[in-house]
């Protein structure tokens, strides 16, 4: 059985504008956003994301990212991968509105060892979750804040997001 692609470019770029203009409205005018996405691709959504913010309200976010792999609860079962840097802006994050980013909601497992990972560096006022992809089957009790698409699979399936800055193309597939 081969791939499905269930997003291809011009969805994801529709699902990101509006996740920025989300974004942009849930602050009701309170708080500088700090957008962090998780590398790999968490980080290349959150500059993408940025951008878009910027074309609209100018001078109101940040962008960084923040490598969670010391954090995980899972590392004595998962390969082990070499940490990417994790890049905070220079204001930090104390009282700002933190949106994490990142590619796929799966399991929670990742965004749980980032809200730790974001307390080593200060004291947000609120921590959001803007996903591109939410395919459910949560072991912890997470939800995103803003979805660019809910997309129900079986556990068995593997939902790839691949995007034109780091595989050459904007897609999002399932795999058998």
């Amino acid at each position: 059985m081969v791939a499905r692609t269930v997003l291809h470019d011009a969805d994801i770029t529709r699902a990101l504008r509006r996740i920025a203009h989300e974004i942009v409205e849930s602050r009701r005018g309170d708080g500088r956003l700090v957008l962090l996405g998780i590398p790999t691709r968490g980080t290349v959504l959150a500059e993408r994301l940025y951008t878009l913010i910027e074309e609209f309200d100018p001078g109101i976010a940040e962008w960084g990212s923040l490598d969670v792999t010391m954090y995980r609860d899972d590392l004595a079962r998962s390969a082990t991968r070499m940490p990417a840097p994790t890049v905070i802006p220079g204001s930090g994050v104390d009282e700002s509105i933190v949106v994490l980013v990142d590619d796929v909601l799966y399991s929670g497992r990742t965004i749980r060892a980032a809200l730790d990972a974001i307390v080593d560096h200060g004291r947000p006022r609120a921590v959001r979750l803007a996903v591109l992809v939410d395919r459910g089957h949560r072991e912890l009790p997470i939800r995103a804040d803003f979805v660019g698409k809910n997309i129900p699979s079986a556990t068995s399936e593997r939902v790839s997001v691949r995007l034109i800055e780091t595989d050459g193309v904007d897609e999002v597939t399932i795999e058998p």
